[in-house]
């Protein structure tokens, strides 16, 4: 029977149960946060070429049970196997991006800087590192934090979203494997188990989610480190000569893992000679592509309760929703189809809120500047687009929008090589590139004095 302080665990697919997931208090994180502190010092002194072999044996375990991870991926999150395949090797290539950045990392200027004196300066771990990552991409976010965290000589204790535990679980086993005991561990839990972890004794805190809960967790973190990455509502700038494919290119980008990904496109904003156009065109797009044909569903009833709520609220003047196409037994699943709301104000709540849904905004600018204003209007600034075949224009638009990364005639392209980050309400984290090996780490001068 299962215990009554387990969770839970529903299949997004069919809104069926599907099992249960410990639901971790203090004895079980205190004790995890132990391990972790016990382990660190082994795995801070640990040369960076031996963690770089160490993190890269990780990423050839992802590889080989590559199917067991996209498993457990679909299991919580109800992702297509493709989306999920292709996740789990984004995971793969991350550990092992990480795995080799750590050996070619540089610092700041060393030598003699002053007469008489060698100086140098050492980047150090911080530590024992908490991270704590959303539902949407429950390894790939993993991966994200907890890689660059291994390779600076952090020991982690991670902890997925209540919904979504089974990939970082057998992550952990992996991690016990390759990189030894308590170097990466996973403590599952609800939401006062994250509360747990932060009000620990770890170092650091990294954290991946919604705005209030990072506001929370950077209250009760004090003086220690806090990376946060709080999601977005991505402007996305459509001029009238944007390639023809423009439409097609952001129903893709934002069905994509149904629309719940922190820079998904969100708000279209094209000029007033465009937009009966733009509309059209994104409802023919949209209209092409079936929840459970093409995408997956929402998460989780939390999840669905909220977007459609904010749905009701709209006040925009036209509203075309797409179809749901499942499979048998997946009726009852946590579908929802395309959709494109145009004729909104600006204060409408699909404008002003993170959707995290596949809905598409569509809003009228007089000229360009109005554009970046609007553009510009919400509290979140973490990623947007611009569309347009005048590539100077474009390009100065791109300069203009205040947003951690813009993309221009593309939407959600990314690699390990690039930073992504966030502004403003989006929060003050680096992920991905080189530069977030510093996320993890900390500086110290060291001075000799020669004579």
């Amino acid at each position: 029977m299962t215990a009554p302080t387990d969770l839970t665990l529903v299949d997004p697919r069919t809104g069926r149960p599907r099992g249960s997931s410990p639901n971790s208090r203090g004895d079980e994180v205190d004790a995890a946060v132990a391990a972790g502190h016990t382990a660190q010092p082994q795995w801070r002194h640990r040369t960076p070429r031996e963690r770089s072999r160490a993190l890269d044996r990780l990423a050839g375990l992802l590889e080989e049970h590559a199917e067991d991870y996209a498993g457990a991926e679909q299991a919580g999150t109800g992702k297509p196997e493709s989306e999920a395949r292709a996740e789990v090797a984004e995971a793969a290539d991350l550990f092992r991006f990480f795995a080799h950045a750590v050996r070619a990392a540089t610092g700041p200027a060393a030598g003699r800087l002053m007469a008489g004196h060698e100086s140098w300066v050492r980047w150090e771990p911080i530590g024992l590192v908490g991270v704590i990552v959303p539902w949407n991409y429950p390894l790939m976010m993993a991966a994200w934090r907890c890689a660059p965290a291994l390779a600076a000589g952090n020991c982690v204790v991670v902890k997925p979203a209540e919904s979504t535990p089974d990939s970082l679980l057998l992550l952990a086993r992996h991690a016990a494997e390759a990189l030894g005991p308590a170097v990466l561990q996973t403590v599952c839990g609800d939401r006062e188990t994250g509360r747990l972890l932060v009000e620990s004794t770890v170092d650091m805190i990294a954290f991946t989610g919604s705005g209030r809960a990072g506001a929370d967790i950077a209250a009760r973190a004090g003086h220690r480190r806090v990376s946060l990455e709080l999601g977005g509502n991505s402007p996305v700038i459509v001029l009238p000569d944007a390639p023809a494919d423009t439409w097609e290119r952001l129903a893709d980008a934002v069905t994509y893992n149904a629309g719940q990904s922190c820079a998904a496109p969100a708000r279209v904003i094209t000029l007033a000679s465009g937009y009966d156009h733009a509309v059209e065109e994104l409802t023919a797009a949209m209209s092409g592509r079936a929840a459970g044909r093409d995408f997956g569903p929402l998460n989780n009833t939390d999840q669905v309760a909220r977007y459609d709520d904010l749905i009701a609220r709209s006040t925009a003047t036209y509203d075309k929703a797409g179809a749901v196409q499942t499979a048998p037994g997946e009726e009852g699943g946590l579908w929802r189809p395309p959709r494109v709301l145009a004729g909104l104000p600006e204060d409408d709540p699909a404008v002003r809120e993170e959707v995290f849904g596949p809905l598409l905004t569509v809003q009228r600018a007089g000229d360009l500047d109005e554009a970046l204003r609007m553009a510009g209007s919400v509290p979140q600034a973490l990623a947007a687009s611009v569309w347009t075949a005048d590539l100077d224009r474009g390009l100065a638009l791109a300069s203009a929008l205040d947003a951690g990364e813009v993309w221009l005639n593309c939407h959600l392209a990314q690699t390990a090589e690039l930073p992504h980050g966030g502004r403003g309400a989006s929060g003050t984290g680096t992920d991905l590139s080189v530069l977030s090996l510093h996320e993890y780490q900390r500086p110290k001068t060291v001075t000799a004095r020669l004579r």
